[in-house]
């Protein structure tokens, strides 16, 4: 009588997931660097240059994209965009530049990349409109961002008529792989009404994922484990519900950050991610001129850049 029972034990908690999945989430070739150099290499546009506009939070890592990639097309190191190694929560761009890309035995690609002032929580950082004028055409190259106002009409800066080589051809959100989770709310609020008002002007657009080495410790390890890694499977999956862009517009990548020496795994996932963007702007130019040929408000021509 009286005699004590002892309480059952809880069942053992389920063993946590393994970091590798036992099978690639995202098939990718580590031998097609070369193939994909020659690819866009051998870009034929009819507008010249094709437009990339990168935006994103303070710190993601945008202007270090524009150097890897650079770096990738060109094999060896270089300074195209100027970086800031402190991660202080501001932007270091503050003006809009335009990074042309050069081609080994001189000349460019027909493409260029535009880096704008970074998003900021609450009021800080770029203006929201001025990031709907950049995508119109309206602002030029040099203008200096004021976080408490938008570009005006009367500005030097301001182009009233822009035409299609003005505009941006595709939109490219630069995020960080390790701190996507931690991104104030009024950060991705401001990246959701800009992407509206890209899929307004049919802007195609799409997600660089960066900093992948820092959110995992497989792929920091081994970049080839990319694409087995759950982690980065559940970061692309998270800045797809964040912004609402397809996963197969999102591309997760590791930028050259203390590396002096080229790496072809890193390459290849910015090359990857390159081929896509520049074809996907190409594709936006073709279709806007050809729905002005359909509607009579632009006669047919070889060359579309006065359109």
């Amino acid at each position: 009588m009286g005699g004590k029972h002892s309480e059952p034990k809880p069942p053992p908690s389920a063993p946590a997931p393994l970091p590798e999945l036992n099978t690639h989430w995202r098939p990718v070739n580590w031998r097609e660097k070369e193939e994909i150099l020659k690819e866009v290499r051998d870009l034929k546009t009819k507008v010249e240059p094709l437009r990339i506009l990168l935006h994103g939070p303070a710190g993601a890592g945008k202007s270090c994209f524009i150097n890897s990639v650079q770096r990738a097309l060109l094999g060896r190191n270089v300074i195209s965009a100027l970086e800031n190694s402190a991660d202080v929560g501001q932007s270091f761009t503050l003006s809009i530049k335009t990074h042309k890309m050069k081609k080994h035995g001189g000349g460019h690609y027909p493409f260029v990349f535009s880096d704008i002032m970074g998003l900021e929580a609450e009021n800080g950082g770029i203006q929201i409109e001025d990031i709907s004028k950049v995508l119109s055409g309206h602002i030029l190259d040099g203008y200096t961002f004021n976080p408490r106002g938008t570009i005006t009409d009367t500005d030097l800066k301001y182009k009233k008529c822009p035409k299609i080589c003005d505009e941006v051809h595709c939109l490219v959100s630069i995020l960080s792989a390790d701190a996507i989770t931690r991104l104030h709310e009024s950060v991705i609020e401001k990246m959701r009404t800009i992407r509206q008002k890209a899929v307004e002007m049919k802007i195609p657009h799409v997600i660089v994922l960066t900093k992948v080495d820092k959110a995992c410790e497989i792929v920091n390890k081994d970049l080839k484990k990319l694409y087995y890694s759950r982690k980065i499977k559940q970061k692309v999956e998270e800045s797809s519900h964040k912004l609402g862009i397809p996963l197969n517009n999102i591309y997760p990548v590791k930028n050259y950050h203390a590396e002096i020496t080229g790496d072809t795994n890193v390459d290849v996932v910015i090359l990857m991610a390159l081929r896509d963007i520049v074809n996907f702007a190409n594709d936006y130019v073709e279709d806007v001129y050809e729905s002005k040929v359909e509607q009579g408000t632009c006669r047919l021509k070889e060359n579309y850049r006065d359109f």
